[in-house]
């Protein structure tokens, strides 16, 4: 049995003391200085999370946060920035949202990272939940965001067949020499039939590769380039939450799942993940390719523990979160949001022995080869996140088992 891989996820979250603040300084994310300045001081928390041996540090990709909750539009910049700061941990996000990206941009770009940082990136993939910005980054293939009360209709259909086709094709750039693609809502070349003129098509028929340009001079096949220091690609993750065919989908090409889920959630897909991948020639042990995802805190004692979760994770939790799952109530005037959170399986912490005990208990269930941790930073200062992450590190990790990965796959799996 091997230790867990431990990823550091920050948004980051522009503070204030509490929402009535956020109100007064409407809107947050616009001023300059204090996203500046938690920018910057976010590179505490990558360089310290580096010196206590985490696997990875990573970010999102959100947009229009205007209120300053998920302040994170452009993950593959932060990568690189992050890249020449770090000694040994990876570097990726948690992730792109495949539907509203074109490709070939985030195969090039990924690519590119993957080089930096000499084989220490990592990619994330998703399918894009928040349709204030996944509507308007999507419109040029008319893809709207996907939520859980809309499992099996339209949009949700169609938000899958984008994010599929386009994360296959992302496996295509990375390892093939040239690419043809007749898919539902991409083609390479444009128009697919006709191919495209081009004035230097004897250059790339000579020097280029076999089938790019065909018999009639035209241009019938792209070469995305470079390609990944990896071999074959860098290490793919996939955000899953409700949907038994997304894991499937994480399964079939060996995506490591991440689980924005309760433990129970987890367990269940965990199996389905297990038997999926076996009927594409993938022999997982229970566990391998498996990221939890979780908030925590370390505290000195329950109250304490209470007033992290109050100040640090509240505001997003009540005002951001919650809309978005349909099984809470419409008035949530009587809810206690601290209680909430504990109960919401998603967050876990107290102190050090309960902490533990609480990862063992997962552990017991599913004993993932991933830990995503998240923190509400910068709402919660970058010294707590670094001393909580050190608690964990030093007390909790070491009592936790997951298996070797034994790499026993069929064609090329990142």
């Amino acid at each position: 049995m091997a230790k867990p891989k431990v990823i550091v996820q920050l948004y980051p979250m522009l503070p204030t003391k509490d929402r009535a603040e956020r109100e007064e300084k409407r809107p947050l994310a616009c001023d300059k200085d204090l996203y500046h300045h938690v920018l910057h001081e976010w590179l505490d928390i990558v360089k310290a999370a580096d010196e206590m041996g985490v696997w990875g540090v990573s970010t999102i990709e959100h947009h229009f946060h205007s209120e300053g909750y998920e302040v994170g539009p452009n993950p593959g910049v932060l990568n690189a920035w992050w890249a020449s700061h770090v000694k040994n941990a990876r570097v990726g996000a948690l992730g792109y949202v495949m539907a509203t990206q074109d490709p070939v941009r985030v195969a090039e770009e990924t690519a590119i990272l993957d080089h930096i940082t000499k084989g220490k990136m990592f990619v994330g993939m998703a399918r894009g939940y928040q349709s204030r910005w996944a509507n308007v980054l999507g419109q040029f293939t008319d893809s709207v965001a996907t939520v859980s009360s809309d499992l099996g209709g339209d949009d949700d259909v169609k938000n899958r067949e984008i994010f599929e086709e386009r994360a296959e094709m992302l496996l295509k750039f990375w390892t093939e020499e040239s690419s043809q693609i007749d898919g539902d809502y991409y083609k390479i070349p444009y128009p697919y039939k006709d191919g495209i003129e081009y004035p230097a098509w004897k250059s790339a028929r000579d020097a280029g590769t076999h089938g790019e340009v065909g018999e009639d001079g035209r241009v019938h096949k792209v070469s995305v380039v470079p390609k990944p220091y990896q071999s074959p690609h860098p290490p793919v993750f996939q955000a899953v939450s409700a949907s038994n065919d997304s894991i499937k989908f994480a399964a079939k090409h060996g995506f490591r799942p991440v689980y924005f889920t309760k433990l129970e959630k987890m367990e269940e897909m965990s199996y389905i993940y297990l038997e999926e991948a076996q009927k594409h020639g993938h022999n997982f042990a229970h566990g391998e390719r498996q990221c939890v995802c979780r908030w925590i805190h370390v505290a000195e004692n329950e109250a304490d523990y209470d007033r992290k979760l109050k100040e640090y994770d509240q505001d997003i939790y009540e005002n951001f979160y919650v809309p978005f799952f349909p099984q809470f109530p419409s008035d949530t005037s009587n809810i206690d949001w601290v209680e909430n959170m504990k109960e919401s399986g998603i967050f876990l912490g107290g102190t050090v022995d309960q902490l533990k005990e609480q990862f063992l208990h997962s552990y017991d269930k599913v004993p993932a080869e991933y830990i995503t941790l998240i923190w509400h930073y910068a709402q919660i200062p970058s010294k707590e996140v670094i001393s909580e992450l050190d608690a964990f590190m030093t007390h909790v990790l070491p009592a936790l088992e997951a298996p070797e990965p034994n790499g026993v796959t069929v064609g090329g799996v990142g």
